[in-house]
């Protein structure tokens, strides 16, 4: 299905569009019924600082060059009322070259809030980051609603990448693909020209991802990638080829496993651990066994586009940069002795594969 590259620029008759749900948003989209939007694609965001701050590739077939870091929308991003951290941090990824910003309408809870904080920066920083959000909404209704809120709290009138969030088990297929399933909104509003590029996200099993990219031809995958991924339920076995050989933008993800992966995490207790959502499946009394350094460049010596990591401070993040400036890309031996050294802590570092999932 070929990328269509115009959609309008109007808010307000956009705005009107998107409030409109069931008969009427089917009555809308009848011949001419958005006549008066205009239909002209702002032109793809672009960071001045992005080519001199760290290396770029390509997202795929979208013609869009993503700095190797890029920045993810949870750690400081997800937490209440948080606009004095969470702001800042937007604005110097920007600063820093920084393209690329993730985030989702279930990050933060109810309220949002990670995409309240990039929607503060993208007020009025919005040409110079690419901008991806996603829908947990396995409806077509549910997921229309999902985007309109979307669009105000980001602050802007069309996303460039919307994706459907964390697809984990075989219902979750039929329920995206079948008919009235969330799939129906996101070509709905690629056509109507709210959003540019179609993705689909998710780190639990990949023989689920793989049946979701040979039913439609996604422009992006967010997949869960870090050196402990051979040890249990391999990403990267046959997922990731088929992800590159259908040329999708590849984006990776749990790369320090929320800091269970690294040899500096102290783990909190294991009572704290059971009521942490990362920690309902797995515990560990053990920190992990690699750097920061180690982590990112594994994933990045894979054929991904970019990566994806939360922050929890400006200097964490400037961390990131530095390293995403210095990288050079890992050999063969070096790659498979971080995956002996990560098997010891595997299993915390892939806790997003252990937790249960409902029965399909």
């Amino acid at each position: 299905m070929p990328v269509n590259d115009s959609f309008p620029s109007h808010k307000h008759g956009r705005r009107e569009f998107l409030k409109a749900g069931g008969a009427v948003t089917a009555a809308l989209l009848a011949p001419g019924a958005l006549a008066d939007t205009p239909k002209t694609l702002p032109a793809l965001p672009s960071n001045p600082r992005t080519p001199a701050a760290m290396p770029t590739r390509n997202l795929g077939k979208t013609g869009y060059k993503v700095g190797i870091f890029s920045l993810g929308g949870q750690a400081a991003l997800e937490h209440a009322n948080n606009f004095d951290v969470a702001v800042p941090i937007v604005e110097r990824a920007l600063d820093l070259g920084v393209n690329y910003l993730d985030t989702s309408s279930i990050y933060g809870g109810p309220e949002r809030w990670s995409e309240q904080y990039v929607g503060k920066v993208m007020a009025h920083r919005r040409s110079e980051a690419f901008v991806a959000t996603k829908t947990k909404e396995r409806t077509r209704d549910g997921s229309m609603r999902m985007i309109e809120k979307s669009l105000e709290l980001l602050q802007t009138d069309h996303v460039d990448l919307w994706q459907l969030h964390d697809i984990g088990i075989p219902i979750n297929v039929e329920e995206v693909f079948g008919k009235g399933g969330a799939l129906e909104a996101l070509v709905e509003m690629k056509e109507q020209k709210v959003v540019r590029y179609l993705g689909v996200t998710g780190h639990y099993r990949p023989d689920v991802l793989m049946e979701c990219i040979r039913r439609y031809p996604f422009d992006t995958i967010l997949m869960a990638m870090n050196a402990a991924d051979p040890h249990h339920y391999s990403f990267n076995e046959e997922l990731l080829p088929l992800a590159v050989e259908r040329q999708m933008g590849i984006v990776g993800m749990k790369i320090p496993a929320r800091g269970r992966i690294l040899s500096s995490w102290t783990p909190p207790s294991i009572e704290a651990q059971k009521h942490s959502w990362e920690g309902m499946a797995i515990q560990t009394d053990k920190p992990g066994a690699l750097t920061m350094r180690e982590a990112m460049y594994y994933t990045l010596s894979r054929p991904v586009s970019t990566v994806i990591i939360g922050c929890d401070s400006i200097a964490q993040l400037e961390e990131n940069v530095q390293l995403a400036r210095e990288f050079t890309p890992l050999n063969d031996t070096q790659m498979a002795g971080l995956v002996t050294r990560a098997e010891p802590c595997s299993r915390p570092s892939l806790f997003f594969r252990f937790y249960d999932r409902p029965k399909d």
